[in-house]
């Protein structure tokens, strides 16, 4: 074989493996582009890929800060909220004057909260959310996100109440009234506003019935019937007292 033809082989050769050469790097503006519409297609995990190599690219620390976010709201829409709350704890910790701050303590309250599925579960998800929130509105009171996150906020604490009265109807329920009446106490004293409150009252009533304690039984049951004209616990709550308390 000729030189010269072994030279146009060689050529070859080295422009095909250059075409189908993947990792050739593009400029950052590329990947990031290419993330955003794969984001908008919901796929989100070649998404994520694309903001990666933004951020491995090094030349445009902007673009680098924007990618960071946008995988941890990749994250989110896809349902990965431990990953998503990780991405948005970094995002604030790299980036505590940036301008997206706010939004991604907000997100991270959200990540937090949406892991929180069901009410027989561990509920250290739920605190979490509750300390977000409560520092979202301690640190940014002005923000446009404000009365969205004070309703997440209240959100979160309405489940909290609604998790002690679901222990307390646990204790109730197994005979364990001493431990019934401390949680529904504790819940209601807590969560003074709590709109579930009824419950609490109602069960806390038999709860000190059934402890021999008639007196604050009466009590908890008549703070019912007064304080809760709607509850679907009334006329229950008035056999109780009639028959025994």
């Amino acid at each position: 074989m000729s030189l010269k033809n072994i030279l146009l082989i060689g050529m070859l050769s080295v422009l095909t493996g250059c075409a189908g050469n993947s990792s050739i790097k593009r400029p950052p503006e590329t990947y990031f582009s290419n993330g955003k519409k794969l984001y908008a297609k919901g796929k989100y995990e070649d998404s994520i890929n694309e903001f990666k190599k933004v951020k491995e690219s090094y030349s445009s620390p902007i673009l680098a800060t924007a990618a960071e976010l946008m995988i941890a709201d990749a994250q989110f829409a896809d349902k990965n909220y431990i990953e998503a709350a990780a991405g948005y704890e970094d995002f604030r910790k790299l980036h505590p004057n940036s301008e997206k701050a706010p939004y991604a303590l907000y997100k991270l309250g959200m990540s937090h909260l949406n892991q929180v599925k069901k009410i027989d579960v561990d509920q250290t998800p739920l605190k979490n959310a509750i300390g977000s929130f409560e520092l979202f509105l301690k640190d940014y009171p002005a923000s446009e996100l404000k009365d969205t996150v004070a309703m997440k906020l209240e959100m979160c604490r309405r489940k909290q109440s609604e998790y002690e009265i679901y222990v307390g109807r646990f204790y109730f329920r197994t005979g364990k009234y001493a431990s019934a009446i401390s949680r529904l106490k504790d819940g209601l004293e807590k969560f003074p506003t709590s709109p579930a409150n009824d419950e609490a009252l109602f069960y806390l009533g038999q709860a000190y019935i059934e402890s021999g304690d008639k007196a604050k039984g009466k009590e908890a049951l008549e703070r019912l019937i007064k304080d809760y004209k709607n509850s679907k616990y009334l006329e229950d709550a008035r056999k109780l007292l009639l028959n025994k308390a």
